[in-house]
């Protein structure tokens, strides 16, 4: 898949995001790269870096964007087809999403999302 399709799969997922929780995230932005960093595991699918919203406090002044990472290359090769890169994309973005609203990998996963 050419990264231009992989980037409206990744475009799709963010709007299927419900619109009251959209609302609700500021400062953060979604990039999407081939793999992850050296030091990550190689089959990481997604990654947040930043500070959630459950642990900001009054005294944080202007911040640099919280960033969201979706890494094409595992994503791929976990993937037998089209469908279920689809729902692994969708799934990963909404995984991160959560990191940003501070629900923890244990939640997620309780709620089918890791």
């Amino acid at each position: 898949m050419d990264p231009e399709r992989f980037d409206e799969l990744v475009d799709r997922a963010l709007d299927g995001i419900p619109e009251e929780l959209a609302a609700l995230v500021h400062n953060v932005v979604v990039l999407v790269e081939d793999e992850p960093p050296a030091h990550e595991p190689a089959d990481l699918l997604g990654l947040y870096d930043g500070v959630a919203l459950t642990a900001r406090d009054g005294t944080m002044g202007v911040e640099l964007p919280d960033r969201i990472f979706i890494f094409r290359g595992p994503l791929l090769d976990m993937c037998a087809d089209e469908a279920e890169l689809v729902e692994e994309v969708r799934i990963t973005v909404v995984h991160e999403v959560a990191h940003h609203f501070g629900i923890d990998d244990e939640r997620l996963h309780q709620l089918g999302y890791a």
